[in-house]
């Protein structure tokens, strides 16, 4: 915790000494007290909980069950429902518990070793509707199946859904390839210069691979048909090259109930879901895997 005086224009240092106990209160949130302190040179008081980042918030008992909800194929009206607690909470703590898991991702990410061996390929979803597809490029060590990166792109609708979608909403612009680049620029320095490579055989890759890993070992495989077993995400094969990759979208269909394929809980702003996938992210590196 710190002990120094949170109050910017104070002229004395701002050392623990300078810092003296000043009572504590009961804070009804979580039931717990907690301590005060004073300043004994500018008279600033404050406490323990001055700069913890869930500061000013009155429900903060329900942060942590809501990660695991989220990350546990609960929809946010469903959790508001278990928590007891109004839906538009829920709307708000997503994106401060968003906010906090990607800074604890980054956190964890530059704190492992050098990757030697991982794949890498898109997941596609939707954005309110089939006719504004968006694509989560995402990164997977291949021996852990932890998950080192991704990035959430807008894409125009292909098939019998492009002309409709251009009518309706007009050209949607491709940013994938600003994805990717993103993506390898975010593990460039984690990634070991001869690392493994693999991934299946879209012509967006090569480009990248050679501009942000030019001494890696990258190597393509043609795309297997999937099957019906995790939506679509494990192949029909016995031996499927990107099975961790895979294994891990087909986890991400099964967790998050917003990019499940029939399902009417739709990402209605890209922002939501990319916040939705960092609180995912970390319960699936921490605890599922």
């Amino acid at each position: 915790m710190n002990r120094s005086c949170p109050k910017s224009d104070c002229s004395f240092p701002k050392k623990p000494s300078n810092i003296v106990k000043d009572g504590s209160y009961f804070r009804p949130s979580d039931g717990r007290r907690v301590q005060r302190f004073k300043c004994k040179f500018c008279g600033k008081r404050f406490s323990s909980a001055t700069f913890s980042p869930a500061y000013g918030q009155k429900k903060r008992r329900i942060n942590h069950p809501l990660k695991i909800l989220l990350s546990s194929k609960v929809s946010m009206r469903r959790a508001a429902k278990i928590l007891r607690i109004n839906k538009k909470t829920v709307e708000r703590r997503l994106r401060f518990l968003g906010k906090e898991a990607k800074v604890e991702f980054e956190k964890w990410f530059n704190g492992i070793d050098l990757v030697s061996d991982f794949q890498f390929d898109d997941l596609q979803t939707i954005e309110h509707t089939k006719c504004k597809p968006l694509s989560v490029t995402m990164a997977v060590e291949t021996q852990t199946r932890r998950i080192l990166g991704f990035e959430v792109s807008k894409m125009p609708a292909t098939g019998h859904l492009a002309k409709i979608s251009r009518r309706k909403y007009g050209k949607r612009e491709d940013q994938r390839q600003a994805g990717i680049d993103k993506l390898f620029v975010k593990m460039q320095n984690k990634v070991a210069s001869n690392s493994k490579i693999l991934s299946d055989s879209h012509p967006f890759y090569p480009k990248p691979i050679q501009k942000y890993f030019p001494d890696a070992n990258y190597s393509r495989v043609i795309g297997i048909r999937g099957c019906v077993a995790g939506q679509g995400e494990l192949k029909r094969t016995a031996n499927d090259p990107l099975f961790k990759l895979n294994h891990t979208f087909a986890m991400l269909r099964d967790n998050i109930n917003r990019l499940i394929r029939r399902t009417w809980c739709t990402t209605k702003d890209p922002e939501r879901l990319i916040d939705h996938l960092y609180i995912y992210a970390n319960y699936h590196n921490k605890v599922l895997v």
